[in-house]
């Protein structure tokens, strides 16, 4: 039987969402105050789900420990009290959390798929960027 297991983790980090590609204009208009060039911070929730079997001998889906221990080096550790926008994730792209969502399911996925933490699959990513707004995302 399939079952799921989610862990919620936190971090702090400031962004700027602009565009190179837009006017200052559009850039206003499309960020509204997120366009602030100073920027501003959120304390992000990111959740993590997994999907598996139940261990027979552990009754878990997923070893606890391991999990923590990846998503700490892999996401904590790396965008945490940093400013997205000189990251090389958002080199390239505007750094909503949209695309923080998908970075950080790009930083965990090989370590599902080296079996680091069983036969376990990453099934979702969750980014809370406030009381308001999460983004979610599957890898599909």
């Amino acid at each position: 039987m399939r079952a799921y297991f989610s862990r919620r983790y936190r971090f702090s980090a400031s962004h700027r969402l602009h565009s190179d590609s837009y006017s200052e204009t559009e850039n206003q208009k499309t960020y509204g105050k997120c366009n602030n060039p100073h920027g501003h911070g959120h304390n992000y929730i990111v959740e993590v789900t997994t999907g598996g079997q139940v261990d027979a001998q552990t009754g878990m889906v997923c070893d606890l420990v391991k999990l923590d221990d990846a998503v700490r080096k892999n996401v904590v550790e790396r965008f945490d009290l940093t400013n997205l926008n000189l990251d090389e994730c958002f080199r390239k792209l505007v750094p909503t959390t949209e695309n923080l969502c998908i970075a950080i399911h790009e930083r965990l996925m090989p370590v599902f798929q080296s079996g680091v933490l069983g036969q376990v699959d990453l099934v979702r990513v969750r980014v809370e960027e406030t009381a308001n707004n999460f983004f979610e995302f599957t890898g599909k």
